[in-house]
C-alpha cells in the first residue's frame, strides 16, 4: 500500500512540475473546455477567446456627432475569385450594425435585432429606442456565457441608431458587455484607429457636418491598414443615421466621393490624420 501511494506520489509531482515548466499552459487547459467553467483566477477562458475572434476581424469604428453617427468598415474577401463580405448590416430605420468577427454569429444577432424592432413597432406603432434594443441583445448573448455545451457568439457589434434623445454608438463585446461611446474602433490593427479617435474625439460632438464626420471616421480607418493598402472603393462601406436621415449605406462607387475628398487632402498636405502606433497585425 505505502509502496503504491508512493508510486502516485512522484507521479503527481512529476506531473505539476510539468506544468510549472510549460509556463502554466496546461493549467490553463484545465478550465477552457466549458464556458461554465471558472479558472482560479476569476476568468472564463471561452470568453476571452471569442474576443480574441473579433481581434481577428477586419477593422470597423463608429462616431457619434451633434446630429449624426457614422460607421465605416473594412471589407475582405476570401480570395481574388471571390466578392468582398458585407460589414454593415441595416437593422431598422433609425438604427444599423457594422461588425467585426463571425459573420454567421453576426447574423444571427441581426435577425434578432430586426425582429425586436419589428415588434416594438407593431405593438407600439413607434421605433424602439436604441438603448432598449442593445439591452435586449446583451440579454441575448448572456445566455451563451452561462450555460454549459453552449458557447459566447464570436462578433463584435458596433451600433450606430439615432432616436428622440439624439444619435448613438455602442459597442456590444461577446462577453455581453455594452457600452456607449463617443467613439470606437475594434478590430484587427484598430489600436491605430482607436489613437486618431483618442486625439480628435472633443471635436466629434460639435461637427454638424455630415461630410466631415464621415472624413474623420475615414482617416481613422485609413491607419488600420497595411503600409502597401490604400482605401479603395471596393474594401471601405460607410453606413450613417441622423435626426433628419433613416439609416443609409454606402458601397462601391457610392463612397467615391468620400474618398477622393479624404485623398485630395492627404496630396495637398492639409489636415492629415495622426499616425499613432501601428498594432501588430493579427490575421
Amino acid at each position: 500500500s505505502s509502496g503504491i501511494n508512493a508510486e502516485y506520489g512522484e507521479t503527481f509531482q512529476h506531473y505539476f512540475k510539468q506544468i510549472n515548466l510549460s509556463g502554466g499552459a496546461m493549467y490553463r487547459n484545465q478550465y477552457d473546455n466549458d464556458v461554465s467553467v471558472w479558472s482560479p483566477q476569476g476568468r472564463i477562458h471561452q470568453i476571452e477567446y471569442a474576443m480574441e475572434a473579433v481581434k481577428q476581424g477586419a477593422a470597423t469604428l463608429g462616431i457619434k456627432g451633434k446630429n449624426y453617427a457614422v460607421v465605416v468598415a473594412l471589407k475582405r474577401a476570401s480570395s481574388d475569385l471571390s466578392s468582398h463580405q458585407k460589414k454593415i448590416i441595416p437593422i431598422d430605420e433609425h438604427a444599423g450594425i457594422s461588425i467585426a468577427g463571425l459573420t454567421s454569429d453576426a447574423r444571427i444577432l441581426s435577425r434578432f435585432m430586426r425582429t425586436e424592432c419589428l415588434n416594438h413597432r407593431y405593438v407600439y406603432g413607434s421605433p424602439l429606442s436604441i438603448s432598449r434594443l442593445v439591452s435586449s441583445v446583451g440579454d441575448k448573448a448572456q445566455t451563451g456565457t452561462q450555460i454549459m455545451g453552449r458557447r459566447p457568439y464570436g462578433v463584435g457589434l458596433m451600433v450606430a441608431g439615432c432616436d428622440e434623445t439624439g444619435p448613438h454608438i455602442y459597442y456590444i463585446c461577446p462577453s455581453s458587455n455594452f457600452y456607449e461611446c463617443k467613439c470606437m474602433a475594434i478590430g484587427s490593427r484598430s489600436q491605430s484607429a482607436r489613437t486618431y479617435l483618442e486625439r480628435h474625439k472633443d471635436e466629434f460632438k460639435n461637427v454638424e457636418d455630415l461630410n466631415e464626420l464621415v472624413a474623420h471616421a475615414l482617416r481613422a480607418l485609413r491607419d488600420c491598414l497595411p503600409n502597401d493598402s490604400e482605401l479603395t472603393t471596393k474594401n471601405v462601406s460607410v453606413g450613417y443615421v441622423g435626426r433628419d436621415c433613416t439609416f443609409t449605406v454606402k458601397d462601391d462607387d457610392e463612397v467615391a466621393d468620400y474618398l477622393k475628398s479624404i485623398e485630395e487632402e492627404k496630396a495637398s498636405g492639409g489636415a492629415a490624420p495622426d499616425g499613432g502606433e501601428e498594432a501588430m497585425e493579427t490575421q
